[in-house]
């Protein structure tokens, strides 16, 4: 039976018994920001076994995709070493929302296994936990499992906890035996790791809820989660023990074999001892290739923190085993089409992405290419002083890391082939040392010292309240005033500092807004406010300068923000969330943002992308987003908590810490979480023109844009030069594109002429100089000053002169204007008396300058013509000793 086969029987079993069929969620789980990957089938159902949420249905069924290669759930070095470790993997679950309980669920689980699928009885025993009388009494008395089939469990792998606290309950689970011929014993024996007995099934009973003490309360609606790797099913069925050997995995193990020129070995029976290391590099492969491109399809890229960190590591741990089967260049990307032809029916995003999984995997392959040689050299030399059972110095471990791109676990992964370990602690005090040092750095710039006065600040009076949603002007008293580190009771008139008041209307600097600038005055005092920045997220800290007066803590003052430059800003920062939607519109779900900058005269955005925008798709992006602003739409802002904005699909960043209360901004199509300032309506933005698109790092672009009146502004701007343009070709706007076409055919005519005029000119001037060569001692040579060429021109010259003289040697001198340069030239049958990198090396000192080159061939250059002369008559003073 296939693993598709087995995938559509399960999902329809379930369906025929009241299971609502759910698509498997996302590997990015969207309702659980602080899971780094989705590793189970129950992810996408959390919030509803919670309580959080309430489905249409009570019973699920579903084949959910899952990657298990971070945190605590990280099996990757174990990977491609073991018959059923895997970092991607499939989970089949079906699922009851206080539905029904074990009564149903045990009976269901063995109908389907020994039905549906047809697993002979004979060959299955079942585990409960030691204490779960009722799931015992459901298999021996219900079903007729005789009591040598159960097995009670009294540790915690028949327990399951979503967490230190909250829901849950017992396990039992379905074992498959393999047969005595496999080494390994019964669940809870001391061989229980072997291979021979497999979990096929798990079936969770989620029935209590455990409390801060300890305390197990019953709940009032108990819970089904079943879990049942399809790759361990697939191999089972098909008469396996090794989860390669099955149809999941051995069209992606041979199409890695047919590219790197090995074999696929048969299925062995002496299990992964028997394993040769070729096998063990065709098995990580294949396993890694399911996982990089299902992340990629999901919008992951390779970066170096977080999933993409994640991911890199998958990346290049294939990438080397590429390497040990002999692939120097670029390999794993090839394989994407085998994994889109085997999943892609299933999982349909495969088939959509797929050139974008081909392009990321060949850019990331590319650039660690370029480390992975160099990076070898040194291990391999650090490891030629070891012995088996040494450990790596933690010094070369950081190197590798922090040099060449070697993640720890892909280090440990090459000891582990020799016998070796890592200094595991040694590195780890190396990057803390380097983590020291950027903080040492960091406080030298003073900012620790001004953190610790706003700090002192806080305590002394609390956050400072924000009403600038609503308001551009403010009554409001002076709580604080700062000068350089230093609080101070007064800001007197000529002097900078900085203001904390108990309110205020300006908006400091913070999710890539930039901060409100206005005027704050009392009485006889008149300050400009230039700016404003949240040095700690509770404080709002106005930069002043005093203009007129003096300022005293305790002062009333009004707070008037720029209302000019507040909009211009709220329209580059609403432009900036319709702008993110619109890349991933255009460029897939990939697409995150990595950082931005929305200001009065422009914004700024950085997003996670493998590659240059064409200019179809900027003008695409440009489009949607102008397409959202005439809509007109209005803006709407709800405060809720975090949970319940991303249950409602707003984008939330990976990673980053939220409040119990969050504002939600929607425009247009666009809702994401975000405490700025935005426009009412998408119209009050005007247009956007984005002005420019380029990398700023590996996997990251930047697209900078305006928006209103500066955008209007450019494109007067634009049109202004384009009439200039005309007016010099003589012809209306319309036509200037045609006229400039032209002036440039014909400069690549003229060139042309040129080029020929010049070789002419060159033949002659080689002829005049053949003539001026002198021999000494059987050795012919040239040594002369060069008009009217470029460097190239010299070069093709010294290349004719060469040849004319047959055996020889010459050196040529070009003035040009404030340098000179020079060209050394020597036939391959004289190198071993002259070297024209030592010529050059002599001579280029006399105009100013330096050079070098191979003993044929060498170039330098001066900064003083002026003495060109004496040089050349130097170089021919050389040469004449040399072949005395």
């Amino acid at each position: 039976m296939t693993a598709d086969e087995i995938r559509d029987r399960f999902l329809a079993f379930f369906g025929r018994n009241g299971h609502t069929v759910v698509a498997s969620s996302s590997l990015l789980p969207d309702n659980d920001p602080t899971l780094l990957f989705t590793n189970a089938g129950m992810n996408q159902f959390k919030a509803t076994f919670l309580g959080q949420e309430r489905r249409a249905y009570t019973r699920a069924v579903s084949s959910q995709k899952c990657v298990r290669a971070g945190g605590k759930h990280n099996d990757l070095e174990n990977v491609g070493r073991t018959a059923r470790h895997h970092t991607f993997f499939e989970m089949l679950g079906n699922f009851s929302f206080g539905d029904y309980f074990k009564e149903e669920a045990i009976p269901l689980a063995w109908t389907f296994v020994t039905g549906e699928l047809g697993l002979p009885v004979e060959r299955l025993l079942v585990t409960v936990y030691a204490e779960d009388d009722a799931a015992y009494a459901i298999w021996h008395e219900k079903l007729g499992l005789p009591a040598e089939k159960i097995i009670r469990i009294a540790t915690s792998d028949n327990f399951w906890s979503m967490g230190p606290t909250g829901p849950c309950g017992p396990c039992s689970e379905i074992f498959y035996d393999h047969g005595a011929h496999i080494p390994g014993g019964p669940p809870g024996s001391p061989e229980q790791d072997g291979d021979r007995f497999v979990e096929i099934w798990n079936l969770v009973f989620m029935q209590y809820d455990r409390s801060a003490d300890g305390t197990l309360t019953p709940l009032p609606r108990p819970c089904i989660d079943t879990g049942a790797g399809l790759e361990r099913l697939a191999v089972v069925l098909q008469g396996r023990t090794n989860n390669y050997d099955s149809d999941l995995f051995q069209p992606l193990m041979q199409a890695a074999a047919d590219l790197t020129g090995h074999a696929v070995a048969p299925p062995a029976s002496g299990g992964a001892a028997a394993w040769s290391k070729e096998t063990v590099s065709l098995q990580v492969i294949a396993d890694h290739i399911r996982a990089v491109g299902f992340l990629i399809a999901d919008g992951v890229l390779p970066s170096n923190e977080g999933r993409g960190y994640v991911l890199r590591r998958i990346m290049r741990r294939a990438m080397r085993h590429g390497r040990l089967l002999g692939m120097e260049e670029p390999f794993l990307y090839r394989l994407a089409p085998t994994l889109v032809a085997r999943m892609g029916r299933v999982y349909p995003e495969l088939v959509a992405r797929r050139a974008a999984i081909e392009a990321v995997i060949e850019n990331e392959e590319r650039r660690f290419v370029l480390t992975l040689g160099s990076g070898m050299k040194l291990l391999d030399g650090a490891m030629a002083n070891l012995s088996a059972g040494d450990r790596l110095d933690g010094e070369v471990v950081f190197t590798l890391y922090d040099t060449y791109g070697f993640p720890v676990d892909l280090t440990a992964d090459i000891l582990r082939d020799r016998g070796m370990e890592l200094d595991m602690a040694g590195f780890e005090t190396r990057m803390a040392r380097q983590k020291a040092m950027a903080r040492a750095a960091w406080a030298g710039s003073g900012d620790e010292g001004v953190a610790a006065v706003y700090h002192e600040i806080l305590a002394d009076g609390g956050a400072v309240d924000f009403v600038g949603y609503d308001q551009e002007n403010a009554t409001a008293r002076v709580r604080a005033l700062v000068r350089g580190r230093e609080r101070v009771l007064s800001l007197m008139a000529g002097e900078e500092g900085s203001v904390i008041c108990d309110l205020t209307p300006f908006y400091g600097e913070s999710g890539g807004q930039m901060g409100d600038a206005g005027t704050l005055t009392a009485d006889e005092t008149l300050c400009a406010v230039t700016d404003c920045r949240r040095p700690i997220p509770e404080l709002i800290v106005h930069a002043v300068r005093v203009e007129k007066g003096a300022l005293h803590v305790g002062d009333q003052v009004q707070l008037q923000v720029d209302g000019a430059r507040r909009q211009a800003t709220r329209w580059h920062h609403s432009a900036t969330h319709l702008l993110h939607l619109a890349l991933k519109e255009v460029l897939g779900e990939h697409v995150k943002q990595a950082g931005s900058l929305v200001g009065p005269e422009r914004l700024r955005f950085d997003f996670a992308h493998f590659q240059a925008l064409s200019g179809e798709e900027v003008e695409r992006v440009e489009g949607l987003v102008n397409g959202w602003i005439l809509a007109n739409q209005a803006g709407i802002t709800e405060v809720m908590s975090p949970e319940e904005a991303i249950a409602k699909g707003a984008t939330a960043l990976f990673g980053e810490k939220y409040g119990d209360r969050v504002r939600v901004v929607r425009l247009g199509p666009s809702m994401e979480l975000c405490g700025g300032t935005h426009v009412a309506r998408t119209g009050d933005i005007g247009l956007l023109r984005i002005v420019s698109e380029a990398a700023v790092a590996a996997g990251v672009r930047r697209i900078e844009a305006v928006c209103g009146a500066t955008a209007r502004a450019s494109f007067t701007a634009d049109a202004q030069l384009l009439r200039k343009i005309a007016a010099l070709l003589k012809l209306p706007p319309g036509e200037a594109l045609t006229g400039v076409e032209k002036l440039l055919a014909r400069r690549a005519e003229l060139e042309k002429e040129l080029e020929k005029s010049k070789a002419a000119l060159a033949g002659s001037t080689v002829d005049e100089l053949f003539s001026q060569a002198r021999e000494k001692n059987g050795v012919r040579y040239l040594v002369a000053r060069v008009d009217g060429v470029d460097a190239k021109g010299l070069r093709d010259m010294a290349d004719r002169l060469r040849d004319k003289l047959g055996s020889g040697a010459i050196f040529l001198g070009l003035p040009e204007e404030g340098k000179v340069n020079l060209l050394a030239g020597v036939t391959k049958d004289l190198i071993g008396r002259v070297k024209a990198g030592d010529w050059m090396h002599a001579v280029a000192p006399m105009v100013g300058g330096k050079g070098g080159g191979r003993p044929d061939m060498a170039m330098g250059g001066g900064t003083r013509p002026e003495s060109l002369n004496e040089a050349l008559a130097f170089a021919t003073a050389w040469i004449e000793e040399k072949i005395a």
